[in-house]
């Protein structure tokens, strides 16, 4: 089971003052030219609408580069050891702002290329503006990796029938959503998601959505994997 830590929050917080910091590693850009890549531990741009993290933030990581055509056209390749716990998290960030009961939709497509080998998930990370509670919605996984907390049973909602967890991790609450099924692109529909958890099942009140990320949530990648985003799309309000 994947361990999870407050990293990704501190990370999220700090990268925009840390995107000139040392680069991780030896990790090469790709061999096309993109309008924007990063070797950076913590590089980040902003394209788009979206915000692009390189986001190594887990113990014992090896090298990862990013490179984005666009805020949805964009990808990583990364060379993380075969060895436990998370490394990495890249992703795009579409920021919402907005309470759950003044959306009236918020939705988001993907299409992805994955490696068949390594350990990771492709997942959404949904915030809320305080960082006390986060949703993750896993729409493909491979290899040695599992969700925080317990079983809650399983739910069919916003286009998928999901696997659903709660834990929490020493610093927020993690409502884990893991697709039953593995699907590189599709459609998900948030907003229901959202309700059912606070409507339905009470585990949060009427929070203000702060992010929605898409990414990588890497744990092993040795030898080199590419990951790719094709197209990506968070629309709502």
């Amino acid at each position: 089971m994947a361990t999870r830590t407050l990293g990704r929050v501190a990370q999220a917080l700090l990268a925009p003052a840390l995107a000139l910091g040392a680069t991780v590693g030896l990790a090469s850009a790709p061999a096309s030219a993109a309008v924007w890549n990063s070797c950076d531990q913590w590089g980040n741009t902003g394209l788009n609408g979206y915000t692009l993290y390189n986001n190594i933030w887990g113990s014992g990581a090896g090298s990862q580069c990013i490179w984005a055509d666009s805020g949805t056209n964009w990808g990583v390749r990364a060379d993380h050891p075969n060895t436990g716990g998370i490394k990495s998290y890249p992703n795009a960030k579409k920021v919402i702002n907005k309470p759950i009961t003044s959306l009236t939709s918020l939705t988001s497509s993907y299409n992805v290329t994955v490696p068949s080998s390594g350990a990771y998930n492709t997942s959404y990370d949904i915030w809320d503006t305080g960082y006390r509670y986060e949703v993750m919605l896993w729409v493909n996984k491979t290899g040695a990796v599992g969700p925080l907390g317990t079983s809650q049973g399983s739910l069919t909602l916003g286009g998928a029938t999901w696997a659903v967890y709660k834990g929490n991790n020493g610093s927020n609450d993690v409502f884990s959503f893991i697709r039953s099924t593995n699907s590189s692109s599709g459609t998900v529909d948030i907003l229901p998601i959202l309700k059912w958890i606070k409507d339905t099942k009470g585990w949060f009140g009427n929070v203000t959505i702060g992010d929605v990320q898409f990414g990588y949530e890497i744990t092993s990648s040795s030898g080199g994997l590419d990951f790719t985003t094709n197209n990506l799309t968070v629309s709502g309000g």
